[in-house]
């Protein structure tokens, strides 16, 4: 059986390497746009892409507290 990718955005990352992703925000809103089509949100990946701001500042709290993408992902 396969091993799942863990981390926040699902690439298998350190807690440390998921942090500096979602700091930086362009690569916060790819890979949470990524990771919200790859587990079959849609909704949240259509959200993540026109409310970028809203969502890259959700996005880098959860990463910072629980290394998970919470808000629609």
């Amino acid at each position: 059986m396969a091993k799942k990718a863990g981390g926040a955005y699902g690439l298998g990352f350190d807690k440390i390497i998921n942090i500096i992703l979602a700091i930086i925000p362009i690569t916060s809103i790819i890979l949470g746009i990524y990771r919200r089509v790859t587990t079959g949100h849609i909704l949240g990946a259509v959200l993540n892409f026109f409310l970028a701001p809203l969502f890259w500042i959700v996005d880098l709290v959860t990463v910072l507290l629980d290394d998970k993408l919470v808000l629609l992902a």
